[in-house]
């Protein structure tokens, strides 16, 4: 069985190459802005579990994503097996990374605490 150190080599190498791909080869406007913000590897390389996000995403288009690269799977696991030399090469899963949402809606949090005026409309009481 593979060490938890290669795993990590291996996950961050893959999410290293499949940014790449979107660069330069995947020119699906869907792909636009899209960031891939981790990677997670089984332990038996039988799977990847791709974490992808973008700014901008909201539900439909999340869902719309997330079809296009279920559509492109076969092609990013091809040139991926191409670029990393492995025995087999892992079964890629896409998934949301909600992070990035999850800080906006914390800072804005943040900001409503740190100044409580700032989020009321004019004429509207405190408390």
């Amino acid at each position: 069985m593979p060490s938890v150190a290669r795993a990590q080599r291996l996950a961050e190498r893959i999410r290293q190459e499949i940014a790449d791909l979107m660069l330069r080869d995947l020119v699906d406007p869907r792909f636009q802005r899209l960031s891939v913000t981790d990677v997670q590897v089984d332990r038996e390389f039988a799977f990847a579990d791709v974490y992808v996000s973008t700014v901008e995403a909201e539900a439909s288009r999340r869902e719309e994503i997330l079809k296009a690269l279920e559509g492109a799977r076969g092609y990013v696991r091809h040139h991926l097996a191409a670029r990393i030399p492995l025995r087999t090469f892992p079964q890629l899963r896409f998934r949301w990374d909600p992070t990035p949402e999850r800080a906006e809606r914390l800072e804005g949090l943040i900001d409503r605490l740190q100044n409580p005026g700032a989020g009321k409309r004019p004429g509207e009481k405190h408390g």
